[in-house]
């Protein structure tokens, strides 16, 4: 019999697969479909302070290794997911729930998290630092050491959570942002965010999605994160969440060994909204195959020999 309950951050799993924010809403719809309990946990839709609208559409477009988005994190509000989202979360999944925060100003992170500190339900606080710093001329927080360290700071005063950093890798080196991380007390670190691409339409000459660029998702960015996990693994002694273009039980394993202590799944939930079910229901197989009986083994397995 395989265990597959994994500890993260003194955050008890009953397996390693969640569903990655931005894919899973706020898991009402999956929740028709199959029963949420199945799940490690999930992450839900990124929240920011105020209410969003998102991007002008077209803001999604296929690509043949996976997906362009720019849907600009579109999202009620803070108030209004602690209000009316967490309750109804409580009847649909009764494990612990990562929530997503945003935010476009050192003040605005620190304030999300403080009322999320309040949230029984919410276990872990994944903060994306992939949005633009509004006081930096729009640069993101996470393209730069001392700006992701001063979010990580500044939402680490506000809440006993464990915080997890969400990293971009539209970056030189991702383990230098790793550390600024941790030596600010970051709990943990999630990666990667989606890479920044186009499309152009051939008939019309001008870019598919209307803000010109989107972040790629899906199976082709999958060996790029899997290299990111191996370099931040081996930068920092916080977990890792491991995410980018995950789509079955063998790559969260490869993800895991590559030094992921849980796997999100991301884009494959779009194309099929029985990725994570179907995930899960092979892990014992595929851990059986390895020749481990828990899955936490594999965490770094491929840095060991």
């Amino acid at each position: 019999m395989v265990d597959l309950s994994v500890n993260l951050a003194g955050v008890t799993l009953k397996n390693p697969i969640i569903p990655a924010s931005g894919t899973f809403g706020y898991g009402r719809e999956f929740a028709e479909i199959y029963d949420l309990d199945i799940l490690g946990s999930f992450s839900w839709k990124g929240t920011t302070a105020a209410p969003r609208d998102g991007n002008p559409q077209p803001r999604i477009a296929e690509t043949s290794g996976g997906m362009l988005n720019a849907v600009g994190l579109q999202n009620p509000g803070i108030d209004a997911v602690i209000r009316e989202e967490v309750p109804r979360i409580a009847k649909i999944f009764h494990g612990p729930v990562i929530a997503n925060v945003g935010g476009f100003t050192l003040e605005e992170y620190a304030e999300n998290c403080r009322k999320l500190n309040a949230v029984d339900q919410v276990a872990i606080l994944e903060v994306n630092i992939s949005c633009p710093n509004v006081h930096a001329g729009g640069k993101n927080f996470g393209c730069d050491p001392h700006a992701a360290a001063e979010v990580t700071r500044a939402v680490r005063a506000v809440t006993k959570k464990p915080v997890f950093m969400k990293l971009t890798p539209n970056v030189t080196d991702i383990a230098e942002i790793a550390r600024a991380c941790e030596a600010e007390g970051a709990d943990g670190l999630c990666l990667i965010n989606t890479l920044l691409g186009m499309r152009i339409d051939l008939r019309t000459r001008r870019p598919v999605i209307a803000n010109r660029t989107g972040g790629l998702s899906g199976p082709a960015v999958f060996p790029v994160a899997l290299r990111m996990v191996w370099d931040v693994y081996e930068a920092v002694k916080i977990p890792v969440v491991g995410c980018g273009g995950v789509d079955s039980a063998e790559a969260a394993a490869e993800m895991m060994l590559a030094g992921a202590a849980v796997v999100e799944v991301g884009a494959a939930n779009l194309r099929d909204p029985f990725a994570c079910k179907t995930i899960i229901e092979n892990l014992p197989g595929v851990c059986e195959r390895l020749g481990v009986t828990k899955i936490s083994e594999l965490t770094g397995g491929a840095h060991h020999g």
